[in-house]
C-alpha cells in the first residue's frame, strides 16, 4: 500500500486544520541514517521508537496487576508476563512494518480503506482507549506527588493537567532528546525495582520455573484474595497489551530518513526497528517481572492488604511486612517507600508522552483534523481528570482507607475500553500486514508470522472478551448482589455483541477497500 494521500497545504495557521498528509509530518522523514555504519552504530541511529512503545508495558497500570499477582500466586503468573511480552514483540514488529512500507501509519490504512461513518466511530472508540488509559496516568502522577509531597489529592490531579507545559517545552528541543528522556525514565524505572528485588534475595529457581506455561494460571478455582489465578492471568494481558501502541509504533518509525526506493534500505529499516523494538519490550518484561518478584520476594507472603499505590507505598516503609532484615533495615529509613513514589511519578510522565503523540496520531489518521499539541493534551487530560475528581470529592468525607480503594477500583475500571478496543487495532494490523497488495511480496507476513499473529490475536481477543464481565461486576464494589451481578453480565454480553458486530463491519470495509486498491493497481498496470 503506497501512500497514495495528498498533503493538503494550508497557508495560514489555524486552531483547527486539514490533515492529510505524512503521519506526524513534524517529524516524518527528519532523523538520517547514514549508510555504511557498523551494527551497533546503525542500531544506535534507529533506536528511540522502541523506547516510546515500550512504556505503555510498564505504566502504572500494570504495577498493581503484577504485585498483586505476585502476592496471591507467587511465580506463577510469570508465564503470563513472558507470553504477553513475546506477543507484544509479535504485534510492535508488525506495526512496525506497516509504517515503514506503507509509510502510513494504522489509522490511516485503516481509514483509507473504510468508509468516513466507519472511521469516526473507529477514531471515538481508539480515543476512548486512551482516555482509559490516561486515567491511571492521572491517578499514578496525582498519589506520586501526594505521596512524595504532601499535596493534597484533588489539587495533585489538577497539576496533572499542566504537564502540557512539559511537553511543550520537550517540541522544541527535538524528537531525537525526547526519545533520549524517555529512555533516560525507564532505565530509573529499571533501576529502582532491581534494587528492590536484590535487596529480597528471591529464589531464582522458582522464578525459572515460573516462567514454563501450567494450565494452573488460567484455572477459575482456588481463589485467593477474592481473586482466581485466571483472573489475574486477565488483569496483566489487559495492563499489558494495549491498542495505543500499535498505532504509535507505525507512526514514529518514520521518523527515520528511508528511501523507499530501494528495497535494501526498506529492509535494513525495518531489521534494525525491530531489534530496537524487542530491547525496549525486553526491558518492559524485565520491570513487570521485577515488580511481580516484588510482590512474592519483597513483602512477606499475604501482608499486603492494600494492592493500591498507597498501600505499596506504606508496606515499603513498614519493617514489619518485609521479608528479611536487610529489607527491613532499609524499608525503616523510607528509603523504599520514596523510590517507588519517583519510579511512578516517572513512569506516569513517561506515558504522558507517549499518550500525546497517540492522540495526534488516531486524530490526524482517522478524521483528517489536526489541533496545537497544547490544545489536544489540555482537552483530553481534562476529559480525563473528569472521573478522577468526581471520585476524590464523592470520598472526601469517608475514611483514608475507603478513598484509596476507591481511586485503585477507578483505575482498574477504567481499563475495560482497552478490552473493547484491542480487537480494531489488531485485526486490521495483521490483515495489512499479510497482504501482498498492502505489503508486496518481499514484506508481507511469512506462514510462521501469520500462524503466531492469528493464535495471538483471537487468543488475546478471546481472553479480554472472556474477562470482560468481570471488570464490570467490578463497577458494583467488591460486595455486588445478585441482581447487580446478573445486570453486569447483561451489559457485558450486550457490549461484546456490539464489538462483535462493529468488528465484522470493520473486517468487510477492509476487505472491500483492499479489493478496491487491487484493482486500482491493475488498472494503472495495464494503462
Amino acid at each position: 500500500m503506497k501512500n497514495a494521500l495528498p498533503n493538503k497545504k494550508n497557508h495560514r495557521k489555524h486552531l483547527v486544520e486539514y490533515a492529510n498528509g505524512p503521519s506526524l509530518q513534524e517529524i516524518n522523514g527528519t532523523i538520517e541514517v547514514p549508510n555504511g555504519m557498523g551494527f551497533w552504530r546503525t542500531l544506535f541511529a534507529y533506536s528511540g521508537p522502541g523506547a516510546l512503545v515500550a512504556v505503555g508495558y510498564m505504566d502504572p497500570g500494570n504495577w498493581s496487576t503484577s504485585i498483586t499477582g505476585g502476592q496471591n500466586f507467587q511465580y506463577m503468573l510469570m508465564s503470563i508476563i513472558l507470553m504477553s511480552s513475546l506477543i507484544a514483540m509479535l504485534l510492535q514488529y508488525m506495526s512496525a512494518k506497516l509504517g515503514i512500507v506503507s509509510q502510513m501509519d494504522l489509522a490511516q490504512a485503516i481509514r483509507a480503506r473504510t468508509s468516513k461513518t466507519l472511521g469516526i466511530v473507529l477514531w471515538i472508540l481508539t480515543e476512548l482507549a486512551i482516555m482509559a488509559t490516561d486515567i491511571a496516568e492521572v491517578i499514578g502522577g496525582a498519589i506520586a506527588l501526594y505521596l512524595l509531597f504532601k499535596i493534597p489529592l484533588g489539587i495533585a490531579v489538577f497539576i496533572t493537567v499542566f504537564d502540557v507545559l512539559l511537553l511543550l517545552l520537550l517540541t522544541k528541543i527535538g524528537f531525537r532528546k525526547i526519545e533520549a528522556i524517555v529512555v533516560a525514565l525507564i532505565v530509573v524505572i529499571f533501576v529502582i525495582f532491581g534494587y528492590q528485588v536484590a535487596l529480597s534475595n528471591p529464589v531464582w529457581g522458582d522464578v525459572i520455573k515460573g516462567l514454563v506455561p501450567s494450565a494452573k494460571a488460567f484455572s477459575t478455582s482456588n481463589p485467593v484474595n477474592g481473586q482466581t489465578p485466571l483472573t489475574g492471568a486477565l488483569g496483566i494481558i489487559g495492563a499489558t497489551v494495549m491498542p495505543h501502541n500499535l498505532y504509535l509504533h507505525s507512526s514514529v518509525v518514520q521518523s527515520r530518513k528511508i528511501d523507499h526506493n530501494d528495497k535494501k534500505d526498506i529492509s535494513r529499516a525495518l531489521r534494525f526497528s525491530t531489534w530496537d523494538s524487542n530491547i525496549q519490550l525486553t526491558v518492559a518484561f524485565f520491570v513487570n517481572s521485577l515488580l511481580l518478584i516484588m510482590g512474592v520476594a519483597v513483602f512477606k507472603s499475604g501482608s499486603v492488604d492494600d494492592p493500591s499505590f498507597f498501600g505499596l507505598f506504606e508496606a515499603l516503609s513498614n519493617p514489619q511486612v518485609m521479608s528479611n532484615s536487610i529489607l527491613a533495615q532499609v524499608a525503616s529509613s523510607g528509603i523504599l517507600s520514596i523510590l517507588f513514589a519517583v519510579a511512578l511519578l516517572a513512569s506516569g510522565q513517561n506515558s504522558t508522552i507517549t499518550g500525546t503523540l497517540t492522540g495526534q496520531i488516531i486524530m490526524e489518521g482517522f478524521i483528517h483534523m489536526k489541533v496545537p499539541i497544547w490544545l489536544r493534551r489540555m482537552v483530553t487530560r481534562l476529559l480525563s481528570v473528569i472521573p478522577v475528581l468526581i471520585c476524590v470529592l464523592m470520598t472526601s468525607g469517608k475514611s483514608t482507607v475507603e478513598e484509596h480503594i476507591a481511586i485503585n477500583n477507578l483505575m482498574n475500571n477504567s481499563q475495560v475500553f482497552l478490552a473493547f478496543a484491542l480487537p480494531f487495532s489488531m485485526i486490521p494490523l495483521l490483515m495489512f500486514t499479510n497482504s501482498k497488495v498492502e505489503m508486496g511480496g518481499d514484506f508481507k507476513n511469512s506462514w510462521i508470522v501469520k500462524i503466531l499473529g492469528w493464535i495471538s490475536v483471537f487468543g488475546l481477543v478471546f481472553l479480554n472478551m472472556k474477562g470482560l464481565p468481570n471488570q464490570i461486576e467490578d463497577f458494583f464494589g467488591s460486595s455486588p448482589t445478585h441482581e447487580q451481578l446478573v445486570l453486569a453480565d447483561n451489559i457485558a454480553y450486550v457490549l461484546i455483541a456490539v464489538v462483535l458486530i462493529t468488528l465484522i463491519w470493520t473486517i468487510i470495509e477492509l476487505y472491500k477497500g483492499n479489493k478496491r486498491y487491487m484493482n486500482q493497481l491493475a488498472f494503472e498496470t495495464e494503462k
